[in-house]
């Protein structure tokens, strides 16, 4: 009797410790989980322009922008350290030509508004001295502006040449890119789009958060016993059907709304997507909890990844798609996304297999696991509606 009642303490301490954990990790993830900067190279009229757009709330975490406290940060409260924020764009931003520094100059800073809220806008006409042919110059762009305070940060930079479009997605890892139309070829876009697709999902806490509720259950065996209590499995060709049935109607899902965004038969606006992937991981989670009575995990599989499908389509808009190679682009963020979520599910599985036996799994990573996952989808899904600061 002792026993029993010291392995149900400890199973609560263990819950309660994924609990907060979770409560934690939805705290830094709601910091970071909309965190992103877009550039802009341009060729107007045969003039380089530079433009990058960075919202004032990350501003705010660096200059302490917010002078009345009052929660907001407005554009006057901007406009007042506007000396101070020119000279740390400047240490920012670097671009070259041909392996020359280019001289930025003075930057034309503006408000400007974006689905997420009020950004800083800051354009320059750069002077790359010694090239004259930009067409044909190589160009680098580095962008190191708020990665030391958030490591989850991206910069999204778009290339807009005459005859040439490119897209790039920077971060901590690579904070550098290059920009040369030698790269505009269909199959380099391809490439290079599929490395954008395997590092949004890697960085797409919510699409990983909903992807592994719906795994969480295979290594089990359903029963109308408790979740706790559910036997392992004994067999690995179900637990492999069951899997492949889960990631082949979310691919089939999102793929689907993918391709209806980007060709732009079905285009629903951000801030109603954005809170509705936060609700799916909610409902994926809360569906483990119901044990027995569970629904199928591939049918939600499938429902619900038609809605993350928006939401990777609005994060390749952001990018830009380049008109003169649009199908390379789309099937390589696909496949992209694909091969990202086939590496997550191919450290998870083997993991889950070897510890399907053990009271760790059903309590802590089953039963607890998805309660954290609540917790965080709930916080999300605040978050994204406004209710939440």
């Amino acid at each position: 009797m002792m026993a029993r009642t010291l392995r149900q303490m400890a199973h609560q301490c263990l819950f309660m410790g994924w609990l907060l954990g979770g409560l934690w990790g939805a705290h830094g993830a709601l910091a970071h989980s909309s965190s992103s900067s877009y550039l802009t190279l341009s060729q107007p009229q045969d003039q380089l322009v530079l433009r990058a757009d960075i919202h004032l709330r990350d501003l705010d975490l660096i200059f302490d922008l917010d002078t009345n406290r009052d929660g907001q940060v407005t554009w006057g409260e901007t406009q007042s350290r506007s000396a101070e924020l020119r000279t740390w764009l400047v240490q920012g931003l670097q671009l070259k030509a041909a392996g020359q520094a280019c001289s930025l100059g003075q930057a034309d800073l503006q408000a400007s508004q974006h689905a997420d809220g009020t950004y800083l806008s800051a354009q320059w006409t750069p002077d790359c001295p010694g090239v004259k042919d930009l067409d044909s110059a190589n160009l680098t762009l580095r962008y190191d502006l708020i990665f030391q305070r958030d490591s989850l940060h991206r910069g999204l930079l778009k290339v807009d040449f005459p005859g040439f479009q490119s897209s790039v997605l920077l971060s901590p890892d690579r904070p550098e890119a290059q920009v040369n139309r030698a790269d505009s070829s269909p199959w380099r876009v391809f490439g290079r789009y599929v490395i954008e697709g395997v590092w949004h999902i890697w960085i797409g806490i919510d699409h990983i958060a909903f992807l592994l509720s719906l795994l969480v259950l295979a290594p089990l065996l359903p029963s109308r016993q408790r979740l706790t209590q559910w036997p392992a499995a004994k067999l690995a060709k179900p637990v492999m059907l069951d899997v492949l049935a889960v990631v082949t109607a979310f691919t089939l899902a999102h793929s689907i709304t993918l391709g209806l965004t980007i060709t732009e038969w079905l285009t629903p606006p951000a801030d109603l997507i954005e809170p509705a992937i936060a609700l799916s991981v909610v409902l994926a989670a809360l569906n483990n909890l119901l044990g027995f009575n569970s629904l199928k995990r591939w049918r939600l599989a499938f429902v619900f990844g038609l809605v993350h499908g928006f939401g990777f389509a609005n994060v390749l808009l952001d990018l830009g798609l380049p008109a003169s190679a649009l199908v390379a682009a789309l099937g390589g963020f696909n496949l992209g996304v694909e091969l990202g979520q086939l590496a997550i599910v191919l450290v998870f599985l083997p993991l889950a297999w070897l510890l399907r036996h053990t009271g760790f799994y059903r309590w802590v990573v089953v039963f607890g696991g998805s309660m954290a996952v609540v917790v965080l989808g709930v916080f999300w899904t605040l978050q994204r509606t406004g209710l939440l600061g």
